[in-house]
């Protein structure tokens, strides 16, 4: 178990952030569950969900202007907020704003110093980053090339949802609007995913 003493001081240098209205969560609770076909066998269908809550994170919700290129951050927003309630030291810790996540990404000089203030894009890879140089959360990329071949990933996200209930970002190279997934659910023949979309605009 990492003391609080262990914890990063980057981490620990991200600030409290006050926000004009209550960011939504429990979005997942609020999905009606798959209906399953009256002469259906049971055991063909299978819903798994990100367990335990997370903030939802979306286009300015902090008043920061990021529409149309702010995806990927604010998908890695809504996703620290759920991995930090996991950790002991939850009290410590804050989920970082755009400026801060590239600051992150300049201190480990993944991106040159001109990258903060900017409006570039990030993708998986620096999301990953992030999570792990501050979170110490090390991460796992599943290259999807084409749409058609995501299904053959289907098994591997049902066994990560089954065995850790996570929040999984989608999105980069072909894709370029991130996106979370806080779901699958199979019937033996299709699969669906429960997509979180932050490309929200609240006036």
């Amino acid at each position: 178990m990492m003391a609080q003493c262990d914890v990063k001081d980057e981490a620990k240098a991200i600030t409290h952030k006050t926000y004009e209205y209550e960011l939504m969560h429990n979005i997942v609770g609020i999905v009606q569950p798959p209906s399953v076909p009256q002469f259906a066998s049971q055991a063909d269908f299978e819903t798994h969900l990100t367990r335990e809550d997370f903030l939802y994170y979306h286009y300015g919700c902090d008043g920061f202007r990021d529409h149309g290129w702010g995806c990927a951050y604010r998908t890695l927003q809504s996703m620290i907020s759920w991995i930090l309630p996991k950790r002991h030291w939850q009290s410590l810790l804050n989920v970082p704003s755009l400026r801060e996540i590239q600051q992150t990404l300049v201190r480990i000089e993944d991106k040159p110093s001109r990258f903060v203030g900017s409006r570039d894009w990030i993708g998986a890879l620096e999301v990953f980053y992030t999570v792990d140089t501050l979170y110490d959360v090390p991460c796992k990329i599943l290259h999807v090339t084409r749409s058609e071949d995501l299904a053959q990933h289907i098994p591997e996200l049902v066994k990560y949802f089954r065995d850790f209930g996570g929040f999984v970002m989608m999105g980069g190279d072909m894709d370029a609007a991130s996106k979370g997934i806080a779901g699958v659910h199979t019937n033996g023949k299709d699969s669906y995913l429960l997509i979180v979309s932050i490309r929200v605009i609240i006036k």
